[in-house]
């Protein structure tokens, strides 16, 4: 499938990697990268490289390859399934499942899972690793996932993403009690600058950022709270509250090493997904209940 792209003046000097990245939503900075590197994105008809800066009237264009037809084994496990039609599937994941294969995470996927259920019937356009998958949850991060069934689903979906129309609401506890009932974090969202496998606010590098929090609940030394995004970045609640002093309760990349909970990771559901059906054009809603761990922790700390 050939995609082509005219860059607008507003978008001069932006390196071409990342001008891509804004514009394809449905795919990964990642797989963009290798398309450049092996000279299959032509700009005004010649390979570039992945830093070349773009001018206004750039014309890009590229080959989107055929979807693969995945190897990855399907595996039949229990899916809490909230919604399903011929077109989308909504399921609430549960903690410590990863959405797709990774290193050291190749069968007991969210994925694999998917791909015994719907048998085969899933969008291609994010790769043979990630089928049906146009955005994803942290593993230790419960709540509503969207599967898209078909490439219209996946068109769909990616670019209401793009566009911040698809209503993403979190709940978490953080450390600290919030003083303020509500507030907004915006700061731009980029890779660590010494630790490459962390996310930092990060002002040079990263993308635009936008997180709304209000406070639910307030505890002595912690506030539930919920987040709504505006944007999507890679554990973008989980680095925005660290920024302001918040972080999430039991996150241990971001937060304290030593939690005095047993916790497996980060108190972080994702309660609230809507959107406009690609097909029908209705916009729906739906709602993941708090988990038992949250809920019991929530009593907890009550008393």
């Amino acid at each position: 499938m050939k995609q082509r792209l005219v860059a607008g003046q507003e978008e001069e000097t932006c390196r071409v990697d990342r001008y891509l990245a804004g514009h394809c939503g449905d795919l990964s900075r990642s797989y963009l990268q290798k398309l450049l590197k092996s000279g299959e994105v032509l700009v005004n008809g010649s390979p570039v490289k992945p830093n070349y800066k773009v001018s206004a009237g750039d014309r890009i264009e590229f080959e989107l390859p055929e979807a693969e037809e995945p190897e990855i084994e399907a595996r039949e496990m229990p899916l809490d399934i909230l919604y399903e039609d011929e077109d989308v599937l909504l399921v609430n994941k549960p903690k410590g499942m990863v959405v797709h294969p990774a290193a050291g995470h190749t069968d007991d996927t969210l994925v694999n899972g998917l791909m015994a259920h719907c048998r085969g019937q899933l969008s291609g356009i994010n790769g043979v690793m990630r089928p049906g998958i146009v955005h994803r949850i942290d593993r230790d991060t419960t709540g509503i996932l969207i599967v898209c069934k078909n490439d219209l689903a996946h068109n769909s979906l990616a670019q209401q993403l793009k566009d911040h129309t698809v209503t993403r609401r979190y709940e978490a506890i953080v450390c600290g009690v919030i003083k303020e009932d509500e507030g907004v974090v915006d700061a731009p969202i980029g890779r660590h600058p010494i630790d490459r496998k962390k996310m930092a606010v990060n002002v040079k590098n990263g993308r635009r950022a936008v997180t709304h929090y209000r406070v639910l609940e307030r505890f002595r030394d912690y506030t539930h709270i919920e987040c709504r995004l505006e944007t999507g970045r890679t554990h973008q609640i989980r680095v925005h509250m660290s920024s302001i002093h918040h972080p999430v309760l039991g996150d241990s990349v971001y937060g304290p090493a030593r939690c005095p909970f047993s916790l497996q990771g980060q108190t972080l559901h994702a309660g609230v997904l809507g959107f406009v059906h690609p097909r029908t054009g209705e916009y729906m809603e739906f709602h993941a209940p708090l988990p038992e761990y949250f809920s019991n922790l929530l009593e907890k700390l009550r008393k």
